[in-house]
């Protein structure tokens, strides 16, 4: 690679910048894209039969958009089946509820279990509580997300999601359940992954809409004391078959240094994952085709790679960080478009401090689409999170999550969902940023080690 701290040598936005720009935005290949997977492959979950059928989706995808070298890098995958959901209040008033299992939620005995409702307001109170107040009751962790156009407010929250069904089994909990993890008004209970410590012996959990969690808080805001009824039957199966699936815009004169573009392939069970994350399949699918399609081709390769698991286990990307560690330096940067349908507000860098220059270079180039360069680190998407922990430079375009958490991880998240006009934006972004850093003099050098823990 070139040396970190030399300037850039391109122009601050080149005419083929201009061209993706105009195209992109005037084209409806992105919103395609999504309508072809959730159509033809629907839901699909790791191991499940649409996630079988979604890798030769994919690779077929990547061929017909005029990428090369596709092909698919097996992965190991957990397989997570859900069964039956129930949740009622049982006294003093009976009332049903809307539950989903939590990702990797151990079940309840077949018949269901029965207990008294202690709530607890946050991760820290759940933590801080004496056992003998939880020990054979059902906690109903209550923690209000806020809505907020930069996903702070998911990240704030979804630790009670994550971490709270293995804190309450720490305390003798017979069960959890949590208010949904969004922001939305309907009866729609949102799933997602937890994090047991023994996935075998994992405490039953699952997820309340939110006006069910609504309800809930009033009958013990009333009478003091709820009991429920709870019946969540998901059970696991061998490990699957998947794979990474990988295509490229090959680079002109060198082609063995990588602008990577990533986006994960599966998707939850509850719906067709067209937002979470048809989306970023849409939007790095078409920002590599619109690049192929241009009459000059790219100093470096273009690569996108859709990541298996990520909603259940990160297999996907951990595994591509494993087998690409000997060329982790041939990797310039990493992106990961998983943030939805909506527009790119502003752009982030992780990479060496030195070469920051290079990243400011990005600033001209995307201020068209009214793309802000912000000061903050760049985090990365869950798959490309393995990648920076071998080094790998990132460089997040962060999208509008103001409407993303309404239907993220819930039956709601449906083709209806994707705004064409946004998504094409974001895949225009996507598009010129990848093009100029496959163009341009110099690199951003290796990444630093990221002190925050995942969520």
């Amino acid at each position: 690679m070139t040396d970190a701290g030399s300037a850039p040598a391109a122009a601050p936005i080149s005419d083929e910048v201009r061209d993706l720009q105009r195209t992109i935005l005037a084209s409806h290949g992105a919103v395609d894209v999504v309508s072809s997977l959730t159509t033809e492959v629907g839901a699909r979950p790791a191991g499940s039969a649409g996630d079988k059928l979604a890798v030769p989706w994919a690779i077929r995808a990547m061929e017909e958009r005029g990428l090369t070298n596709v092909h698919a890098e097996p992965v190991k995958v957990p397989t997570w089946q859900r069964g039956v959901e129930t949740a009622s209040i049982v006294a003093p008033e009976r009332h049903t509820l809307a539950v989903v299992a939590l990702g990797w939620s151990g079940a309840t005995p077949a018949k269901g279990i029965e207990g008294d409702v202690v709530r607890i307001a946050s991760l820290d109170a759940l933590k801080s509580a004496d056992p003998a107040t939880i020990a054979g009751k059902i906690v109903f962790l209550d923690v209000k997300m806020e809505r907020t156009a930069s996903g702070k407010g998911y990240g704030d929250a979804v630790p009670a999601r994550g971490r709270g069904p293995a804190e309450a089994k720490k305390k003798g909990a017979l069960a959890l359940v949590i208010r949904s993890i969004g922001t939305d008004t309907s009866r729609f209970p949102h799933t997602g992954a937890t994090r047991q410590d023994d996935v075998k012996t994992a405490l039953p959990a699952g997820a309340l809409s939110i006006a069910d969690a609504d309800l809930l808080d009033r009958v013990l805001a009333a009478h003091g004391s709820a009991r429920l009824a709870l019946n969540l039957g998901p059970k696991w199966l061998p490990l699957s078959d998947s794979a990474n699936v990988v295509g490229e815009v090959a680079g002109a004169s060198s082609p063995n240094e990588v602008v990577l573009l990533g986006a994960h392939l599966d998707s939850w069970d509850l719906a067709e994952g067209a937002i979470d994350d048809g989306a970023g399949c849409g939007i790095v699918l078409e920002a590599a085709r619109a690049i192929g399609a241009l009459s000059k081709k790219p100093r470096r390769t273009v690569r996108v790679v859709l990541f298996a698991a990520e909603e259940n286990s990160l297999a996907g990307g951990k595994e591509y960080a494993r087998a690409h560690k000997s060329d982790a330096a041939s990797i310039i940067v990493a992106m990961e478009a998983d943030s939805g349908t909506d527009r790119v507000l502003s752009t982030r860098y992780a990479g060496a401090p030195e070469a920051r220059a290079r990243f400011l270079a990005l600033g001209p180039v995307l201020a068209p689409l009214d793309v802000k360069v912000e000061d903050e680190m760049a985090f990365g998407g869950a798959d490309v999170s393995p990648l920076r922990g071998i080094g790998v430079p990132i460089i997040d375009l962060e999208q509008d999550f103001t409407h993303y958490f309404d239907t993220h991880h819930t039956a709601n998240d449906t083709f209806d969902r994707v705004d064409p006009v946004a998504i094409q934006q974001a895949a225009a972004a996507f598009a010129s940023a990848a093009w100029t850093i496959a163009n341009m003099s110099g690199d951003f050098g290796r990444a630093p080690p990221d002190e925050r823990e995942r969520k």
